[in-house]
């Protein structure tokens, strides 16, 4: 997946994330969130083992929402944001909510490629 968007990085425990959003349909309604390892040989798994394990969260709809919830105030504070960004996303997990949270009906995780120079 390739786009260029708004991207917020931030750190996470050892991880350099990535957080984005895209449409599901032509609205722009950002509800899909993609929260991606900023790291060429990453799965983007770390992140649900870090809900499991940091975020005591034992369900996988937990854990999507730990995971959101770190991105939404990430970007919140404008960590590391990157208005325009160009980004290569390999989406290893794609999860979908039970209900609308923090605007996302779906999470994708994987790995996410930034331009050189990003500001990481």
């Amino acid at each position: 997946m390739t786009a260029s968007s708004r991207v917020t990085v931030f750190p996470l425990e050892d991880l350099t994330v990535a957080y984005t959003t895209q449409s599901g349909d032509g609205r722009g309604l950002g509800d899909i969130g993609l929260v991606a390892v900023v790291d060429g040989g990453s799965s983007g798994d770390e992140l649900w083992l870090l809900a499991r394990d940091l975020g005591g969260r034992s369900t996988e709809e937990e854990q999507a929402r730990w995971i959101l919830t770190q991105a939404g105030r990430a970007r919140m504070v404008r960590s590391g944001d990157l208005p325009h960004a160009a980004w290569t996303a390999h989406v290893r997990r794609r999860f979908e909510l039970s209900a609308l949270f923090a605007n996302h009906e779906v999470l994708m995780t994987g790995r996410i490629r930034l331009p050189s120079g990003a500001g990481l």
